[in-house]
């Protein structure tokens, strides 16, 4: 039997978020504890789920801070490393007047880029049914190593592997680099979450369901989810195609965590179905994406576009994840 239902390696940061003005008119920050793998285990966390993070923060005031509130989660750290040389990644976020966000990143380097392959504790790994990971541990040789190692792991032990490309332009060389990676992660996992605007940043058009369309026919994912803010959700599974729309709610204030809310309950719909199914341990793994309906999904796709939108009206994502009943009335209401 699987130890954990969730690993995910990556990124751990704060994210400064604006929060009001100064009395001279200067923009005022609040430091939220964030990182998309961390905030994903802590919604699953108030899933009911188990989880376990791998990662690396500086030896630092904001690393001791992450620490403490991620372990308060209840997500296992022994896979945490602290730095002693180079600081925790920062993030500052504005959001702007369309509700869209600008990125400055203070990662040049970060604490989360020094993680190397020997540190990652491979034992969390084969302890897991599902292994998650994003882009951003892959934009510099040394953690990209630690990555590529984790996945390879995670594959000998039979996980099932989930993906969320989370583009962050800035953060990369080039942007052709960055496609690369992307392009890599879409070759390995067998869930994938992608957004509209990675959707058209990798098969060039707008059209949801044909830039889908050509990712399943290049890398013939089994579950793919696509998130299109506002606009709601899609899941496409087999030759099915599910549209849920959002939740639209006058009281968001920004979106920071919303994709990563979304995977969380996403995963968690997969890891309850597949425990229906008897897929509990370590052979039976992709058990948990068969014989998936069309109500399962909408049901899927309906829970995780309640919890995207109800965490957009809190600051930050990772400390302040909704309860599962709490979601569940959102929805009613």
């Amino acid at each position: 039997m699987k130890k954990y239902d969730v690993t995910a390696l990556g990124e751990l940061l704060i994210d400064f978020t604006m929060n009001g003005e100064s009395g001279q008119g200067n923009p005022l920050f609040e430091a939220n504890p964030g990182g998309a793998p961390c905030n994903v285990l802590a919604m699953l966390q108030k899933l009911g789920k188990r989880t376990a993070f791998i990662g690396k923060v500086g030896n630092d005031m904001f690393g001791n801070l992450l620490e403490e509130r991620v372990r308060s989660t209840g997500i296992n750290l022994d896979g945490l490393k602290k730095d002693e040389y180079v600081h925790t990644t920062l993030a500052f976020v504005r959001t702007l007047a369309d509700g869209d966000r600008d990125f400055s990143f203070y990662r040049s380097p970060g604490a989360d880029m020094m993680l190397t392959e020997e540190e990652v504790d491979v034992q969390l790994i084969r302890d897991s049914r599902i292994f998650h990971f994003g882009t951003l541990s892959m934009t510099d040789a040394v953690v990209e190593q630690a990555t590529r190692k984790a996945i390879t792991v995670a594959k000998e032990s039979g996980c099932l592997l989930s993906f969320d490309p989370n583009l962050r332009p800035p953060l990369w060389s080039s942007l052709e680099k960055a496609k690369e990676k992307i392009a890599f992660g879409l070759s390995v996992c067998d869930i994938l979450k992608i957004s509209d605007n990675e959707i058209a940043f990798m098969t060039g058009t707008a059209d949801i369901d044909e830039g889908i369309g050509r990712i399943h026919e290049q890398y013939q994912i089994p579950l793919i989810f696509a998130t299109l803010g506002k606009e709601g959700s899609r899941a496409y599974y087999q030759d099915m195609v599910v549209s849920v729309p959002g939740f639209i709610n006058p009281n968001t204030i920004e979106t920071t965590g919303a994709g990563d809310t979304f995977c969380a309950c996403a995963l968690n719909s997969v890891l309850e179905h597949g425990a229906k199914l008897g897929a509990d341990d370590a052979e039976d793994m992709r058990g948990m994406l068969r014989d998936l309906r069309r109500e399962d999904l909408a049901e899927l796709l309906t829970f995780a576009n309640g919890a995207a939108s109800l965490i957009t009206t809190r600051k930050g994502a990772l400390c302040v994840m909704p309860e599962k009943e709490e979601v569940l009335r959102y929805i009613r209401r």
